[in-house]
């Protein structure tokens, strides 16, 4: 799929993913209201292009280890790594973030912001 975003907005065959990570989106929007006053906090964490054994089966091994779409869209020019993902995962669970409550944390090299 070189040269594609898949799983972007528009892409061809991802409507269903695209929906579905809206829904959660909003879900989110919805619970840090139902949770007022639990204690409870809720974050979406949103990965774009990660190297995980998924990626690699619907996209291939690229000769260099970046393929051509993440060079195109991510203007960081790399996959992010799963170790990269936990790490948000585990700020977002930690104290440091005890007054982050209800945002969408985009792990994803800069992708959503252009």
């Amino acid at each position: 799929m070189t040269g594609s975003t898949a799983g972007t907005l528009g892409d061809p065959g991802f409507s269903v993913y695209g929906g579905t990570k809206a829904a959660l989106r909003q879900m989110a929007r919805n619970w840090i209201s139902d949770l007022k006053g639990t204690g409870i906090r809720l974050n979406v964490l949103s990965p774009s292009f990660v190297h995980t054994p998924a990626y690699t089966d619907l996209f291939g091994e690229a000769p260099d280890g970046v393929p051509a779409s993440v060079q195109d869209v991510v203007p960081m020019s790399r996959l992010g790594t799963t170790e990269e993902i936990a790490s948000a995962a585990m700020f977002l669970a930690s104290e440091e973030s005890s007054y982050v409550n209800g945002i969408e944390l985009f792990v994803d090299g800069g992708v959503a912001q252009i």
